[in-house]
């Protein structure tokens, strides 16, 4: 999707319904971002648009790149916000030798997630939980958060579905490499052991990563 350079288009301020509804799909979709919802979305910030080629929006606050979105669909956060906020997406993991093959925008096949080096979720797993800030002074305790999340090995602690967006680790690496929306559920892939898992992702390098936005 985002393999060639992208050409910065005007960014357009939107309205205050309009970030309240995707503040709260953001949280819907990805519950851990809850404790940090202030430092992706500050309340006194705009949160701006930006229209890309194949109806994808991409939304940015001062400069900076959050999340995109294809048409009405799942809102997937850029590699830049994973890198903030590591913990708080569901992940897999890619052996080393998938590494190039995503980096260069292939679709990304079962057989590297399945493999010594892959790790897909183990519902049987206990996650690392992460610690919670603690409220600031004057404000309640926020809603509760489900405990899911990777455990030490890096196998995330429930089953991803297929049409969900996921954070693709590498063997190796601290940080994320790609993130994309699953065309196959994680238990598929696990039985199955073949075909594409994401087709089309966001990867460190490719057109998304390199856009200016500031």
């Amino acid at each position: 999707m985002f393999k060639k350079d992208l050409t910065a288009s005007p960014k357009q301020k939107l309205k205050s319904s309009i970030q309240r509804s995707l503040r709260q799909s953001l949280l819907t979709t990805y519950p851990l971002l809850t404790p940090h919802i202030d430092d992706v979305l500050p309340k006194k910030s705009s949160l701006e648009q930006m229209k890309l080629p194949d109806r994808v929006s991409l939304y940015v606050i001062e400069g900076q790149p959050l999340f995109y979105q294809e048409g009405g669909g799942v809102i997937v956060p850029h590699l830049k916000l994973v890198h903030r906020f590591p913990h708080a997406f569901p992940t897999i993991r890619i052996d080393r030798g998938a590494i190039r093959f995503v980096l260069s925008g292939a679709t990304l096949m079962a057989p590297g997630l399945t493999s010594k080096g892959g790790r897909l979720p183990d519902p049987n797993t206990k996650p690392v939980l992460q610690p919670r800030p603690a409220p600031k002074e004057g404000e309640e305790e926020g809603p509760s958060i489900p405990d899911e999340g990777a455990d030490e090995e890096g196998h995330w602690s429930r089953e991803l579905e297929k049409g969900e967006p996921v954070v693709v680790m590498a063997e190796g690496k601290e940080t994320a490499c790609a993130v994309g929306i699953l065309v196959m559920g994680t238990k598929e892939c696990k039985e199955k052991g073949k075909g594409p898992v994401i087709e089309e992702g966001h990867y460190l390098g490719d057109g998304l990563w390199r856009l200016i936005t500031e």
